[in-house]
């Protein structure tokens, strides 16, 4: 059984414990009050909930770190090493039409490397958690990539935030030069578990752009944790910047890699 931390115990049990709250609510989905936040961007009285749980939790484990919450935005910190990246449910549109896939997601951020992270899907009670040189896991099961090394082999997943439209005709693009590659392309609609679901081996790769750092940042401990490749699209290694990742098991990373940046992801 794998030992957790006092760091990963403080960041589990604020995942859980802001986890009723969606659960709870995901039951009531139509009774929710919700705004408009943006063009098919909504945020739930739920998103909020959970993010007011995550900040009390959070930050009163560690009152001196700074931190970044979707809602709330930045905090400072008088530890200025030291930074939560928190989404308190990674995807909002699945939640308020009742698909069951969301999660919410913890992130810590340590001299501006991604340093420990949890993902975790309530209703699946699957709990992805990762912490930098401790390998990363499933509730209590180490995690590895997937070992495939064909493409033809591989099923990919790939996102399309609803506020990025513009880039529907790329990813159509990449979509249409991968689907005779693979074995299948799979969206989703949650970042997070895509990314969680890489280092879980369930998926070869995961692509999207645009995302926000809370969207990625546990993502990208887990999949480097279980083994995996973390990078941005055009061959960068400022994801989290960008937003524009790709991850990958480490024998297909270059070929998914190539396959985007000679459809329309080529920036140079």
């Amino acid at each position: 059984m794998a030992l957790r931390s006092a760091l990963m115990n403080v960041m589990t049990a604020a995942a859980r414990k802001a986890a009723r709250v969606l659960i709870h609510d995901f039951g009531e989905v139509e009774q929710l009050q919700v705004s408009k936040k943006g063009p098919a961007d909504f945020v739930s009285a739920a998103d909020r909930r959970a993010e007011q749980i995550l900040m009390h939790e959070l930050m009163t484990a560690r009152p001196n770190y700074g931190a970044l919450f979707e809602e709330s935005g930045e905090i400072q910190g008088s530890d200025i090493s030291n930074r939560w990246i928190v989404d308190p449910l990674d995807g909002t549109l699945n939640f308020l039409h009742g698909i069951p896939h969301f999660c919410l997601s913890i992130a810590l951020e340590r001299d501006t490397e991604i340093f420990a992270g949890v993902t975790y899907d309530p209703l699946r009670d699957e709990m992805f958690w990762s912490e930098k040189g401790a390998g990363a896991y499933l509730n209590h099961s180490r995690l590895r990539v997937s070992s495939r090394d064909r493409l033809e082999d591989a099923v990919l997943a790939t996102g399309l935030p609803p506020r990025r439209r513009e880039n529907r005709g790329e990813l159509a693009a990449a979509i249409d030069s991968l689907t005779p590659q693979t074995a299948g392309i799979r969206r989703f609609g949650s970042a997070a578990l895509g990314l969680a679901y890489v280092a879980a081996g369930r998926f070869d790769g995961f692509w999207e752009q645009g995302l926000q750092p809370w969207d990625i940042a546990a993502g990208i401990i887990l999949v480097r944790e279980a083994g995996g490749f973390v990078g941005e699209i055009n061959g960068g290694n400022t994801v989290m910047i960008s937003g524009d990742i790709l991850a990958a098991n480490d024998r297909l990373f270059d070929n998914v890699a190539k396959s985007l940046r000679d459809t329309t992801f080529n920036r140079g």
